[in-house]
């Protein structure tokens, strides 16, 4: 039985993420929702970038991207990825590490529509982590897509969301003299019942 009351009291870590990420919301200047995404290629090189966390679900974190990117082809080939969001203004952060699955369905679509034309023309426009001649070829490409897709273009079938579904959730938050609180949840699999330990900073 771990000690865990204040900011981390409660038996859901997803609840708990998703009220760390609200308080977030409230302090942090830019991005609240920005996480560090981390992949491994066929080579076990690692690889890792910012990308825009969308949501919290009741048993896993999504976000979207281009599927025909590095990080895409990195989570598809390897099926496991890892983040962490770490929030400046709380000092505070999550780790999670967890399996892999594609949202390319209506959740998809549906924050697809949600998100400014011009980011939608965008995601057609871009051929993510692709080499790129110059801004103005790219610039060029929205011109056309624009031209050719109009004013509620579909969702592309290279873009989607991607499910990350945790094993391990690390909470952490600032101690003095460095003396960190950190909690791990863990589970064998993405069926099981949750444990929960406290760590040594």
């Amino acid at each position: 039985m771990t000690d865990r009351t204040g900011i981390f009291a409660g038996d859901d870590p997803f609840a708990l993420a998703q009220s760390w990420l609200d308080e977030a919301v409230d302090t942090e200047i830019n991005d609240p929702n920005a996480m560090a995404l981390s992949t491994v290629d066929a080579e076990g090189m690692p690889n890792s970038r910012m990308v825009l966390l969308k949501d919290i679900e009741a048993d896993a974190f999504v976000f979207y991207t281009n599927y025909g990117s590095a990080k895409a082809r990195e989570l598809d080939g390897q099926g496991k990825a890892s983040f962490v969001i770490h929030w400046k203004s709380l000092r505070r952060q999550i780790r999670v590490r967890g399996l892999i699955e594609r949202e390319d369905g209506p959740a998809a679509d549906a924050y697809y529509k949600s998100r400014s034309l011009k980011s939608r023309l965008g995601a057609w426009a871009s051929h993510q982590s692709q080499h790129l001649d110059s801004r103005a070829s790219l610039m060029a490409d929205v011109a056309k897509i624009t031209a050719t897709k109009g004013p509620n273009p579909p969702r592309p079938p290279f873009w989607g969301g991607y499910r990350i579904r945790p094993i391990e959730i690390e909470f952490w938050a600032d101690g003095a003299f460095r003396l960190h609180d950190r909690f791990r949840w863990t589970r064998p699999d993405c069926t099981t019942q949750w444990s929960v330990y406290r760590l040594h900073p």
